[in-house]
């Protein structure tokens, strides 16, 4: 009897190819109720039985973005986050000076808080910064999408696909390997990109008076408090847990644990818990508990790994593997989103050998999963949130050829500036 798994796999990356093409046009469907549809087909298929779910679906990865979500929720409602950013901006007075301050606002903003967090807040400051430095739109909108991606490449828990890696991979004190290795390649694409949108825009130089009061912001001292604690603490314990797993003393392998304890810790002492716990993206959680549904189905399937023989260039030495992931990522992202593409590299590079020493891979594949979001707006989620905020609140868009244009220069400059750092690892 032919076997038919290939055929469902084949046809439900078709569908999640063509729907989240076609969700460009109809942003009223949420994209988590794409990925919750082809899980249910994945399902009902026979690709994953029922009693398969627990199995596929990693407890850890949902615990750490609902403790994450909890925290930066608590930051941003009561109006710590848009503080900080006021704050920040403040400090520069010409225009190209506020054009890199807020690349870098939004990028260190993503990296400690997840980037589909800040990308749900982000619009109305890049509205209110362009408004103020004269600075169009689309100019701040796109800045702000390449900004929150590139920001997340150099922290675990800067974006949904670091956290599966660092979790899923092995890789021992990812912390503390992440922020030593791609902090400083991140920084100089920060730098460069906003030069790039500083160009392609035409954003002329001008001296500035700007006058923003971020204590205004605060809209509740105690939740600010809260959320400023939980964030400081989470990243605390993170480190101190590598460090831990490093010298090899007792520590917490379950990692995503760990944020959504210290939130837990923190509900009852919230001025709203109710409101706090309903501002979470649940959406997103949904995403990700279907998505690793629909990735294991794919993956049961056979379709997906002659793809990613095709563009692994044999991966026989350190050069290789790194060209390799980066073309993989890069091309393949665009077509699953960088996230569920992610779910399913793992597993392929885990079948190869790739175990958790293998740093420079799996930082790799942390590094250019995530900056092919630039390339198109499909290949990251937190663009679509982004361009979601900016139809729905202020009626304007960013066109899917404008932005292809502007980002595969973007796209490759950081890729050149992140290839000889990785190399190096």
């Amino acid at each position: 009897m032919m076997d038919y798994r290939p055929v469902v796999g084949l046809l439900v990356m078709l569908y999640l190819a063509i729907a989240l093409i076609l969700r460009s046009r109809r942003i009223s469907i949420p994209v988590w109720s794409l990925m919750a549809f082809s899980s249910f087909v994945v399902v009902v298929s026979g690709l994953i039985s029922v009693d398969e779910l627990k199995e596929v679906v990693d407890i850890d990865v949902i615990m750490f973005l609902i403790g994450m979500f909890s925290i930066a929720s608590l930051m941003e409602t009561s109006g710590l986050l848009g503080a900080i950013s006021y704050w920040f901006v403040g400090r520069f007075k010409s225009r190209v000076k506020i054009l890199i301050a807020s690349a870098y606002l939004f990028g260190l903003l993503a990296a400690i808080a997840v980037n589909d967090t800040i990308a749900l807040m982000g619009p109305p400051i890049a509205i209110l910064i362009g408004k103020v430095a004269g600075i169009d739109y689309r100019a701040m909108t796109v800045l702000l999408m390449f900004s929150l991606t590139i920001g997340s490449a150099m922290t675990p828990i800067g974006n949904p696909q670091n956290v599966l890696i660092a979790i899923g991979s092995g890789m021992p004190a990812p912390f503390t390997h992440f922020v030593t290795k791609l902090f400083v390649p991140t920084m100089i694409n920060l730098f460069l990109t906003a030069l790039i949108v500083k160009k392609y825009y035409g954003i002329v130089d001008a001296e500035l008076s700007v006058n923003l009061i971020p204590h205004e912001e605060i809209r509740s001292k105690r939740d600010a408090a809260l959320g400023a604690i939980g964030l400081v603490l989470t990243i605390a314990v993170l480190i101190i847990n590598d460090v831990l797993e490093l010298y090899g003393y007792p520590h917490i392998s379950e990692r995503g644990f760990i944020p959504f304890i210290i939130s837990a810790g923190i509900y009852l002492l919230a001025s709203n818990p109710r409101k706090l716990l309903s501002s979470i993206d649940w959406g997103t959680i949904v995403f990700f508990i279907t998505m690793f549904i629909t990735m294991a189905g794919i993956w049961k399937s056979g379709v997906i790994e002659p793809m990613f023989k095709l563009f692994s260039l044999g991966m026989n030495d350190k050069l290789t593997i790194i060209l390799g992931i980066t073309l993989t990522s890069t091309i393949v992202s665009q077509l699953l989103s960088n996230v569920p593409f992610v779910g399913l590299y793992l597993n392929y590079l885990r079948g190869l050998g790739f175990a958790g020493d293998d740093v420079s891979a799996w930082l790799t594949l942390a590094a250019t999963s995530t900056i092919a979001g630039n390339l198109t707006l499909l290949g990251a989620a937190s663009n679509i949130i982004v361009l979601e905020a900016l139809e729905s609140r202020y009626n304007v868009t960013v066109g899917f050829a404008d932005f292809i244009k502007i980002g595969s220069i973007v796209t490759a400059v950081n890729v050149l500036v992140y290839i000889p750092f990785l190399y190096l690892v």
